[in-house]
């Protein structure tokens, strides 16, 4: 019974209608869709609050004709200058005073200050309890207090603490989410190919922002609490589907871990080949298990030591510092930037920024696949920051000319910016926390996770609050922040990379063929025990 016990209870009922088990193949494909949909449900489940700002706090320009959001609607459309209407008796108090705005902002920055720290705690949590349950109690929670925030609406509730408190106990449920959705993927997923799957996967984030808008705007008109009922709802009813089908471990439903990390494993397969067409599990052809619920977690300063974690971490504060700092002011930029001669309206601009996303995915899938290709995720991830400087210097310098000029530059930036910020939050989280230094059955997926995701959240609260200062000094002081940010992001790499292209020319070398393993595991050449 003990083998069972970390079984999902919708598999369960599955298979005893079918009669039969599910192959390898399709629970990794089950595993994919269960988590796409659950980190999905947690970036939707963030929108509500910016897409209410302007009902919150109106702003004193106006769009003549009411336009639904992109994709439904236009994406251009010209600010109206006439309707300047702005009164106190609209919006809702406390943030349609004076500093409305300000109350709003520290709202926002009270959020991402409990997600960072929150993640640090949720890493190891998620290493030490079960994972599908620790998810499924995060998304639950998460969507109760996102409802709450909403219920203030028909509360009549008026006090800035009740609102702060909210977003607060939101943002640390929040930071149970990517964690524990990043160790699932890490466990059934083997490293050979685990850059591009993961940066197809990292889909979820734009899916979710763009869902989150459109899910909040549609009920807008019904009352803002509404925005924020309905996306809580999603991510509660994608909570219930997590603790139905999500199996967290391949050992909870009889298949052995797919180690290529962790020789001296019990219950594993060092065969990767097998691993990645998959087999079926049935009782003729029992293979070695290991329960889940005997794995041991791996401490927080434990986790640090391991080879290249503090570097990755530290490259990702300054990468989500550059990265979160185009989410929270790009609208507000093209909103106060002349393109081809005219300005657009604060929600055409919100509807243009999505672009800078749509750069983002396919960031993160060439960076992924890169990566796979070279075998080298520090020299990928520190390429494209430096690619970075050059697309943001020509974004701001050529971005006003036209229209589709803007649209261009500002696809190519998203895609360098958040192609490293991708790769690190997925594949090389997942890649560290699998290292072959944890010996045994000691698993670190989720805390390793949480250190670096943890430590560029800190870097994604610092990067929009060093804007608010710097853009009263013009956008020019803007941009060099962020072209610093993205130098020292891939400077702080450097160490690891030349481990790479001096590993990779010595393997390359006819001398270095004799000596080196053919097809060793994906990012041990960087990541070797005895180099830190």
């Amino acid at each position: 019974m003990s083998r069972l016990r970390g079984i999902p209870p919708g598999i369960l009922i599955i298979r005893s209608i079918r009669g039969t088990d599910w192959s390898l193949k399709t629970y990794r494909y089950l595993i994919l869709l269960v988590t796409f949909i659950a980190y999905t449900a947690y970036h939707a489940s963030r929108k509500p609050s910016s897409i209410v700002k302007s009902v919150l706090d109106p702003l004193p320009l106006k769009d003549s004709n009411h336009v639904l959001p992109w994709p439904i609607g236009d994406v251009f459309i010209k600010s109206n200058l006439n309707d300047t209407t702005n009164s106190e008796d609209q919006g809702w108090a406390p943030f349609n005073g004076k500093d409305g705005t300000s109350k709003l902002g520290e709202i926002d920055v009270a959020f991402l200050a409990v997600y960072s720290l929150g993640m640090y705690v949720a890493g190891h949590l998620g290493d030490t309890l079960d994972l599908r349950l620790f998810l499924t109690t995060g998304m639950i929670a998460s969507g109760i207090f996102v409802g709450l925030f909403g219920m203030g609406y028909f509360w009549n509730v008026h006090k800035f603490w009740y609102f702060l408190a909210m977003q607060m106990l939101a943002g640390l449920f929040q930071a149970t989410g990517w964690p524990s959705v990043v160790a699932v993927i890490g466990n059934w997923f083997g490293k050979r190919r685990r850059g591009l799957i993961m940066g197809v996967w990292n889909a979820h984030t734009s899916v979710g922002n763009i869902s989150g808008s459109l899910l909040a705007a549609s009920v807008l008109d019904y009352g803002w609490g509404w925005s924020f009922i309905l996306p809580g709802a999603f991510i509660v009813v994608a909570g219930v589907m997590v603790y139905l089908f999500l199996a967290a471990y391949p050992e909870d439903v009889g298949f052995p871990y797919p180690s290529d990390s962790s020789p001296n494993a019990r219950g594993t397969i060092r065969d990767d080949t097998m691993w990645e067409e998959g087999t079926s599990n049935d009782e003729e052809a029992p293979v070695p298990r290991i329960s889940s619920v005997n794995r041991k977690g791996v401490g927080f300063v434990g986790a640090c030591f391991i080879p290249g974690v503090i570097p990755f971490a530290l490259c990702l504060f300054f990468s989500k510092l550059v990265a979160y700092t185009f989410l929270f002011w790009l609208p507000f930029y093209l909103s106060q930037t002349e393109i081809g001669g005219e300005r657009m309206s604060v929600k055409s601009a919100g509807n243009l920024s999505t672009l800078f996303d749509v750069g983002g995915i396919v960031g993160g899938i060439l960076a992924g696949y890169i990566s796979d290709k070279l075998r080298a995720r520090a020299t990928t991830a520190a390429s494209f920051m430096y690619a970075a400087i050059p697309s943001m210097l020509l974004y701001r310098s050529y971005g006003n000319i036209s229209k589709t000029t803007n649209i261009i530059l500002m696809i190519i930036a998203g895609l360098f910016v958040n192609g490293p910020y991708a790769l690190i939050t997925t594949a090389v989280s997942a890649d560290l926390g699998t290292h072959s230094s944890l010996k045994g059955d000691s698993r670190a997926l989720a805390t390793v996770t949480a250190i670096i995701d943890g430590t560029g959240s800190i870097g994604a609260a610092l990067g929009p609050l060093l804007t608010g200062f710097l853009s009263t000094k013009g956008w020019d002081a803007v941009f060099a922040m962020l072209m610093i940010g993205a130098c020292i992001a891939g400077l702080l790499l450097s160490r690891l990379v030349c481990t790479e292209l001096t590993d990779r020319t010595a393997s390359n070398s006819p001398r270095g063929l004799s000596n080196v393993q053919v097809q060793a595991p994906l990012s041990q050449s960087l990541l070797r025990d005895g180099r830190r």
